[in-house]
């Protein structure tokens, strides 16, 4: 059985079991950058976050910081009980792609207004994610899209045996 014993953060750290549920919303000036192919397909500092309990933060980046011409709308779509129906895009870089790797929400709930068109990326299908310079580790698992880094403290869902949580 997997522990969801919550980890103590130290000093500068955040627990993800301190996070709200339901998810809230919250803007970061924090530098986002990801590398897809050796391109820097996003870069900004102006994301968007959303902080949910057990998971650690996925990262919403305004379209005007992504090269679009690397992102193909795709025919796949799912449903969040909190955000309303996300669409997907097909990561494309030369030679090089990863179907449905990022998603977007076009019309969110009300809650979730702010995120509109804001792009998040799996960043275990991405070459790397940075938080500030940190290369961030993907969330357990290869259905959530949260982004780990030394900051964040778990445990997070998403692993095996953690599905019942």
């Amino acid at each position: 059985m997997f522990n969801r014993q919550r980890i103590e953060p130290q000093p500068g750290q955040e627990s993800v079991w301190d996070y709200p549920r339901p998810p809230r919303l919250e803007d970061t000036n924090k530098h986002i950058q990801i590398i897809f192919n050796d391109i820097a397909i996003a870069d900004t500092h102006q994301a968007k976050r959303v902080l949910e309990t057990s998971h650690p933060p996925v990262y919403y980046i305004p379209p005007c910081d992504i090269l679009i011409e690397h992102l193909v709308l795709m025919p796949h779509s799912s449903w969040c009980e909190w955000k309303g129906r996300a669409a997907y895009y097909t990561v494309l870089a030369g030679e090089k792609q990863e179907q449905n790797a990022a998603w977007y929400y076009p019309a969110p709930t009300t809650e979730f207004a702010d995120i509109k068109d804001y792009v998040a990326f799996y960043p275990h299908l991405m070459d790397a994610c940075y938080v500030d310079g940190e290369k961030v580790q993907p969330q357990p698992g290869d259905f959530y899209g949260g982004w780990v880094t030394s900051d964040i403290i778990g445990p997070f869902k998403g692993g095996a045996g953690t599905w019942g949580w």
